[in-house]
């Protein structure tokens, strides 16, 4: 009885994966942009690695010799390697979120009893009155404010004349246009439009100022209780001790 000639196929998986990127902690610029393309690199190049493995298999069973089977030990080492690369890039993954998360303030967890200051145009009304501050990139010849509520309803206007350029700060007293006081609770938007003598719009910008009350971890990213409203840590711009 002649036995067809079989066709060795055996290559080590590890051996056609590329190790995966660690993320480095000592930049958060540059190298961390540089890190995230080198994981999602690695995890383009296991896909593809994943159907040369599979290929190589199916090639390996259909060549093998019947009366000398593939070792399984082997098989089972190609899976393991595979799977070992797969948790390393999860890992390196989990490592970019973890280090992405860190902010230019340092610790979000030390924040908290401390003023900061973000870019929000967003603000909850708390003891029956809500606060904002706002700039003007110069002088305005008018400018004007309007409180909404998450529906788009206006519930506060307000004209507050010329301006130079500067910063200022806008409270609401929480009332809507009936006179109808507010729950506390509520988050409300403000929105400022400021124009020159020729009706020219003037660039303003609106940010929120006030004590985090909470640090919370959402999708992976971390967000700071502010005045009621949730704050991006990333977007803080200045942090003040309140003693």
């Amino acid at each position: 009885m002649t036995t067809a000639p079989t066709t060795s196929v055996t290559q080590s998986i590890s051996s056609l994966l590329p190790s995966a990127a660690t993320p480095s902690t000592t930049n958060s610029g540059s190298s961390s942009t540089s890190t995230s393309s080198n994981i999602a690199g690695a995890q383009q190049s296991l896909a593809g690695d994943q159907q040369t493995f599979l290929k190589l298999l199916t090639t390996q069973l259909k060549n093998q010799d019947p009366m000398s089977p593939m070792n399984t030990d082997q098989f089972t080492q190609q899976l393991v390697a595979m799977t070992g690369v797969q948790q390393q890039i999860l890992s390196n993954e989990l490592l970019q979120q973890l280090v992405g998360n860190q902010t230019g303030v340092g610790d979000p967890v030390s924040l908290l009893g401390k003023v900061v200051t973000a870019p929000s145009s967003q603000s909850t009304v708390q003891g029956g009155k809500a606060a904002w501050q706002f700039t003007t990139a110069a002088q305005a010849a008018d400018v004007q404010v309007t409180v909404t509520n998450n529906l788009g309803q206006t519930l506060a206007q307000s004209d507050l004349g010329p301006l130079a350029a500067g910063q200022y700060a806008y409270n609401w007293n929480g009332k809507d246009l009936n006179g109808v006081q507010l729950a506390d609770g509520g988050s409300y938007t403000l929105k400022v439009t400021a124009t020159d003598a020729a009706g020219s719009p003037i660039t303003s910008s609106i940010f929120t100022q006030g004590t985090v009350s909470a640090v919370n971890n959402t999708g992976g990213q971390v967000l700071l209780t502010v005045n009621g409203s949730p704050v991006p840590a990333s977007s803080i711009t200045s942090v003040q001790n309140t003693q």
